[in-house]
Parts: C-alpha cells; structure tokens; sequence
C-alpha cells in the first residue's frame, strides 16, 4: 500500500512539474521552441539518463529521443539488455537550441531547477549523463572536478561516486552520427548501465565485504566496485581467470599494508 501511495505522490508531482515546464518562459529559448520537453519514462527507475537539450524532431513531436539520436539509442540500450521503459529520461535543457547551437551559461541555469526537481522526486541510484554540458552540470553540482576539456572524454564509462548516487558520464549517441567508428565505444560504454543494475557476483565471499563490515574498509571500495563498476575490478578479473591474489589487494590491484598487517595478526 505504501509503495502505491508513494509512486501515486512522485506521479502527481511529476505531473505538475511537467505542467510547469511546458509552460515555462524563463529564457529567450521559450521563444523560438514548439514544445518544452518534460523527462518521461519509469517513475521507480534506478537510472535516469540525461541528454543535453531536444533536438527538431523531439521539439515537433514533444517527445524525448524520437529523432535520429533515439534510434541510436534504441541500439544502445538494447546491446546492454536495457528497456527504454525501465529507466528515466530528461534533458538538462528542456527546449530545442536554435541551431544545434551550444547552450549558454543563463539558460543552463534558468532550466536545471527542473532538472534537479526530477532527480528529487525520482530519486535514481544512477545518473547518467550524456556529453559534455550534461555531465559539466552534475559534476559541479554532486562536487566532482571537471577534467580538462582536451581530456573530457577520458571520463565516459567511468564511474564517480557523490553522496548518494553512482554517476557515470556516457558520450552522447549522437556521437554515432558524426563518426561511426565509435559505435563499439559507445557499445561498450552503454553496457555499464547493466553492470551497474547488479552486484558483483564473488561480492558475498569476497573479503573486501568481510573487512568492509568490520569497519577496516572505506565503502566506496563497495560501492565503486563489488555493487558497482565490479568489471572493471582487478580481483574480479583474476578471479575469472583463476589467478591466485592477496585477500588484502584492493579492487584496484594496489595491496593494502594496513589490511595485511590485521590478517597476519
């Protein structure tokens, strides 16, 4: 019953904030746009994905992704064994940019209420971000520092822990329009989002949950990895090869003297 009257609530809520942003003139882009485009999707969704701003079709059709880039997504989505309506969808900037043109700083920052809104009321565990103004404005807000812009591109697929939430910055399918020859990057990068949906499966007799319960390690050793990004950790690569490692190596192959030393006690 509690679950129904709560999704009940966030469904009401969504409902009026989404009546405020198709009316919303709060930046000169309410001029020039057909429609504002309100986030939509599964209101339990564990992940929200964020894009940057509709492009002309989604602006005609006041649909989120219907346009050449939804097709991509589609893809994308379906090669990491992901629906489209298991997850959430909004943008940063819910009105189309004249132009294809970037968006400008007092835009952003008349739009992103909205945006923080959505993330209050859906409250996901995963944010991800897609391209470079999406992830700029989540990282400043969850206090992450923002890479060099030569260097941006290092931080897709990886995954950043912030107070409550695991973000993890994905290129835009867009990408894949320009230049084909990154489909596979984005294959691999979108497959995360799977990864994320699970925990590691050695995770209930790996000894990082063992020291982790008893106070000897930090959880965003847990979080980052063992109910995270678990792929992408050096035990559990050796442990599908059948490599023997320490019980005090870290998820990120460093060896922890402090952990060795409590072992050999």
């Amino acid at each position: 019953m509690f679950v129904h009257s709560h999704y009940r609530l966030t469904a009401d809520k969504i409902d009026e904030l989404n009546k405020r942003i198709k009316k919303c003139k709060k930046c000169r882009l309410s001029e020039t746009r057909m429609n504002a485009i309100c986030g939509e999707g599964n209101l339990n969704a564990k992940i929200m994905l964020i894009a940057q701003a509709p492009g002309e079709k989604e602006d005609r059709e006041g649909k989120m992704f219907v346009g050449p880039s939804g097709k991509v997504l589609d893809e994308l989505l379906n090669k990491a064994g992901i629906k489209r309506d298991e997850i959430y969808m909004t943008n940063l900037i819910k009105c189309m940019l004249p132009k294809y043109r970037k968006p400008k700083e007092d835009e952003i920052k008349a739009c992103s209420y909205y945006l923080d809104e959505e993330i209050k009321l859906i409250n996901p565990k995963i944010l991800a971000p897609l391209g470079y103004y999406a992830t700029c404005y989540i990282f400043q807000r969850y206090g992450i520092s923002l890479p060099s812009k030569a260097g941006f591109s290092s931080v897709f697929g990886k995954l950043f822990l912030a107070k409550d939430k695991k973000i993890l910055p994905l290129p835009h399918p867009a990408t894949c329009l320009y230049n084909p020859e990154f489909k596979q990057d984005l294959i691999k990068s979108y497959r995360k989002l799977q990864v994320l949906l699970k925990d590691c499966k050695w995770y209930p007799v790996c000894p990082m949950k063992r020291f982790y319960e008893e106070g000897k390690l930090d959880k965003k050793w847990i979080e980052l990895y063992c109910k995270g990004d678990w792929e992408s950790c050096i035990r559990y690569q050796m442990e599908e090869r059948g490599e023997q490692h320490p019980d005090w190596m870290l998820p990120d192959g460093t060896l922890d003297e402090r952990l060795q030393k409590e072992l050999l006690r």
